[in-house]
């Protein structure tokens, strides 16, 4: 397999999707990783908000709206696809629809799914209905968002923990805590961390601390790269 599409999909809501989405995609950009990017929110656009043009919107309500990611991989070899909450069965119905295993056989592509986790029991539970669907036709990487806690316990020793470690070969990675007046400035001007640290508007020591955690986020994305990244990336 040649191709990657990457799917950040939590069935819940406020786990994280999209401020991974934002900040993996400009990792791509910084390390020049060609790619096509898609947000399927057109409530709460975040991802195309941040990265405007170089983002497309796909339309879950219209029959043939989430088409537009598998085209894509026509024209790039990595597809990065921020799922809207509660989108979960429309997902799972066009899966079917299209025979997923046998589309991603005929287009040489290999899929991940990037799954953002908090400490709440809901997060953990959508790992399940993910997994039971899916098995192995795609890989697995859990995201730890620590948002709110650097401690997992729901999540450590449970059936689905082992079982993606174990039965279906996934990873995890954490994504820490960004200090809130950072994210708040980071979203008043719609900037992401490389732009913002760029133009000089923050202070020396907001723009040390957001330089510090993009390197913290991007040696996370790089100790998954084989399951996030295009063969030849």
């Amino acid at each position: 397999m040649t191709k990657r599409l990457d799917l950040i999909f939590n069935g819940k809501g406020g786990v994280g999707k999209s401020f991974f989405a934002v900040n993996f995609v400009q990792y791509l950009k910084d390390k020049n990783i060609p790619f096509a990017a898609c947000d399927c929110d057109n409530e709460n656009s975040t991802l195309k908000r941040f990265h405007g043009d170089d983002v497309q919107f796909l339309d879950l309500s219209h029959p043939r709206g989430l088409d537009a990611m598998i085209r894509a991989l026509d024209k790039t070899d990595l597809v990065v696809v921020d799922c809207r909450a509660a989108s979960t069965e429309v997902f799972f119905n066009y899966f079917d629809e299209i025979d997923l295993p046998l589309t991603l056989k005929n287009l040489s592509t290999a899929m991940t799914f990037i799954m953002p986790i908090n400490q709440e029991a809901d997060s953990i539970d959508q790992l399940n209905r993910i997994t039971d669907k899916l098995q192995n036709v795609c890989s697995y990487v859990v995201l730890r968002n620590t948002v709110h806690s650097d401690s997992f316990p729901l999540f450590e020793n449970t059936v689905i923990r082992k079982r993606l470690l174990k039965e279906l070969g996934a990873k995890e990675i954490t994504m820490s805590k960004l200090q809130p007046w950072l994210v708040e400035e980071l979203s008043h001007s719609n900037l992401t961390i490389t732009p913002a640290v760029a133009d000089g508007h923050l202070h020396l020591l907001d723009r040390q601390r957001l330089q510090t955690w993009q390197r913290k986020f991007y040696a996370q994305i790089e100790s998954v790269a084989e399951l996030l990244l295009p063969a030849k990336s």
